[in-house]
């Protein structure tokens, strides 16, 4: 098992942020107030992104430090990686520009 490559703020956190870059199928520890979760990482994440600590469903609230940073826009797997194909804003995209992406 590799040994704390993700962090959480937060109890109510639905996502950690990893600490290095992270390849499919690598084992993570996560601790949590004292407590450590087994998670195995499905997609490959890079280094200050976001993984799902749990399962997540679509229109979820995606929970970051405490707080809500977005919407899960489709379900989402523990162990996959969170990041603008998958989380939207509250207020909305704001990289997108007359329906495309940029």
């Amino acid at each position: 098992m590799n040994k704390f490559k993700a962090i959480i703020m937060k109890p109510q956190d639905n996502v950690a942020t990893v600490i290095e870059d992270i390849a499919a199928g690598c084992d993570i520890e996560i601790n949590i107030e004292g407590n450590s979760i087994d998670l195995q990482v499905i997609d490959n994440i890079p280094f200050g992104h976001k993984v799902a600590i749990r399962d997540i469903a679509k229109d979820d609230r995606i929970i970051k430090y405490g707080e809500v940073i977005g919407v899960a826009t489709a379900p989402i797997a523990a162990g996959r990686h969170i990041h603008v194909h998958n989380l939207g804003g509250c207020r909305g995209r704001g990289d997108l520009e007359n329906g495309t992406q940029e």
